[in-house]
């Protein structure tokens, strides 16, 4: 079910609430102001009956000073309040951010797969300025609007009932014309608008992060035109849009006049009759340029009030989500005393499919080195993830050391792994950040060990500013040899006690590959290791091999004990790469 206005209310007053004294203090200032501001027309019109009749010496002197008093304390509150509401307005505005992202951070690896980065960033940072608008609307906006409307109501009508009446009704009918054309008529268009300018984020985001491929395959044009698609639906509802918003401004605009029309001739009447003085006729203009003025500017701020909310929808079911994982109310922090790794009869699939993984089970010992191989797609990656609880199974258990992974904290579960990609990720930060992103606490002479025993601290050293140097946006400034050597320095410094490798050899060129390959078996001695292996001559000499196939394990052995089956899949997967990789086969 999508959430509506009333969830965006209770999502802002969740945000409110945590300010009750800064909060009360701005609305209380608010009230101030208004009371103030409903009395001023009152002493104008005193003033004007002053001058008419000044039978009474010094009457126009008071009430020259009443109206000049009231000007200067209409001016203090209103300072007061904005200065209150600021600090209410920051304070709320960065808890949104840090909340929406830290919400985000934690939802499971199926949701980031499934999301545009840029287009979620887009949601958060939209959000954040959208409550800003949302709550400056309300209380600069609408609640004073509703306050002096009726304060002046009610002072009319204790003078004179019908026009108090006509008042009232007038104003609430221009209101209830202003929400109805707002909720009715402009929500539904700009939401639509919301969603297309989202999707245009995403579009942008995801071609300039895959600049790289886009040169390589001069795909320039074909995204421009994708893009092109895109803003032509944008460009349709902004348009669509912005003509529908006039065209309700026409219709409040004339709402606005009847009721004008209707309260100043009744007030006219009076006078004629001889029930109103000058001053009050004065006074019935003033006060109706007064609420005319945010009568007018209604329909404005209940059109932001609807925008802002349409664009605070995505934190509100930020908010509303719950992440695929959680930790269980009573989790513990991971006790590793050997790393020893246990599947025990794991189900696992991934949405409404067929589960890859039926009754899995494998007993991985401590310190044990296991390479996972196998075809693509046949459960490999999907075995690690689980390990590092990615995603939660649907049937039997996963333990380390005897302990369920569900029932101790993922950071304590997470920190104890240290993962190698073969697609590194980096920061758009400095190497020396890059490489202690696991151990922030690391001194620089230990970053400096962890980048030689990886084979990378000659490189760096030939960077014009050596370990300090940004890496760009997903690491672009590296090689991927380069990269994949940061990421090993990463595992060396994080020195955790289970160690996966996803083949962390992949992108090195020989000379490299034989020095990294001896740091990674002086860094596995100790710590239970699994290598997700797709070069088959990477896994000589490993302890054991798992082969999976469609999700199971259909043999496991040494290397040389699979090689002997010879209608074996670990054999048939060998003989493919040795003839594919062979002089014979290259010729």
């Amino acid at each position: 079910m999508q959430p509506g206005f009333t969830d965006v209310l209770r999502f802002a007053w969740r945000y409110w609430r945590r300010l009750p004294l800064a909060l009360a203090g701005a609305c209380l200032l608010m009230l101030g102001m208004t009371v103030v501001e409903v009395a001023m027309p009152v002493a104008i019109g005193r003033l004007i009956d002053a001058l008419v009749d000044p039978a009474v010496p010094g009457t126009a002197l008071v009430a020259f000073a009443l109206l000049l008093g009231l000007t200067l304390l209409f001016h203090a509150l209103q300072k007061g309040g904005d200065y209150v509401w600021c600090r209410v307005a920051s304070r709320t505005m960065r808890a949104i951010c840090a909340e929406a992202f830290g919400r985000v951070q934690r939802f499971s690896a199926s949701w980031h797969e499934g999301s545009f980065a840029g287009q979620t960033v887009r949601n958060i940072t939209r959000a954040t300025w959208a409550f800003d608008d949302f709550g400056d609307a309300l209380y600069f906006g609408v609640l004073p609007a509703l306050l002096v409307t009726f304060g002046t109501g009610a002072v009319m009508t204790w003078q004179w009932p019908l026009m108090g009446v006509l008042f009232l009704a007038g104003a609430l009918l221009y209101t209830a014309v202003s929400l109805v054309l707002s909720a009715k008529v402009m929500a539904p268009r700009r939401r639509a608008l919301v969603g297309v300018d989202s999707e245009l984020s995403g579009v942008i985001a995801d071609a300039i992060t895959n600049n790289a491929l886009v040169k390589a395959t001069a795909a320039e044009g074909r995204e421009e035109q994708r893009l092109a698609r895109v803003l032509d639906r944008w460009g349709w509802h902004f348009t669509h849009t912005w003509n529908v918003s006039v065209h309700t401004q026409v219709a409040q605009a004339v709402c606005m006049a009847l009721v004008e029309g209707l309260v100043l001739g009744v007030a006219l009447w009076f006078w004629a009759r001889g029930d109103a003085t000058p001053g009050d006729v004065v006074y019935v203009v003033t006060a109706f340029l007064f609420v005319n003025r945010y009568l007018a500017d209604i329909g404005h701020h209940v059109r932001t009030v609807e925008q802002a909310a349409g664009d605070l929808l995505p934190a509100v079911r930020y908010g509303a989500l719950t992440p695929d994982v959680l930790d269980a109310p009573a989790a513990k922090p991971l006790a590793v005393r050997g790393a020893a790794i246990a599947f025990e009869r794991v189900t696992f699939g991934y949405g409404l499919a067929a589960p890859l993984f039926r009754d899995l089970g494998v007993q991985i010992r401590s310190g044990e080195k296991v390479a996972l191989v196998g075809h693509s797609g046949s459960g490999k990656s999907t075995f690690v993830k689980l390990l590092q609880r990615l995603h939660d199974l649907q049937g039997g258990r996963i333990t380390i050391d005897g302990q369920d992974i569900r029932e101790v904290s993922q950071v304590s579960l997470r920190q104890a792994i240290a993962l190698v990609p073969q697609d590194p990720v980096l920061f758009h930060r400095s190497l020396a950040e890059n490489i202690a992103y696991a151990r922030p606490s690391a001194t620089a002479a230990d970053i400096d060990r962890a980048a030689r025993l990886a084979n990378a601290h000659a490189f760096i050293e030939r960077l014009p500013d050596g370990y300090a140097t940004l890496v760009g946006e997903r690491g672009v400034k590296l090689s991927g040899g380069e990269r994949q050597r940061v990421a090993i320095a990463r595992a060396l410094l994080a020195d955790r006690p289970i160690l996966i490798l996803d083949e962390a050899t992949s992108s090195l060129d020989s000379a490299s590959e034989q020095a990294i390959q001896e740091a990674l078996a002086r860094l596995m001695v100790g710590r239970t290791t699994l290598v997700i292996a797709h070069r088959l001559s990477t896994v000589r000499h490993v302890d054991r091999l798992l082969v999976f196939d469609g999700g199971r394990i259909v043999e496991q052995g040494t290397h040389a004990e699979l090689l002997a089956r010879v209608d074996g899949h670990y054999r048939r997967l060998h003989d493919i790469q040795a003839f594919a990789w062979s002089p014979e086969a290259d010729g």
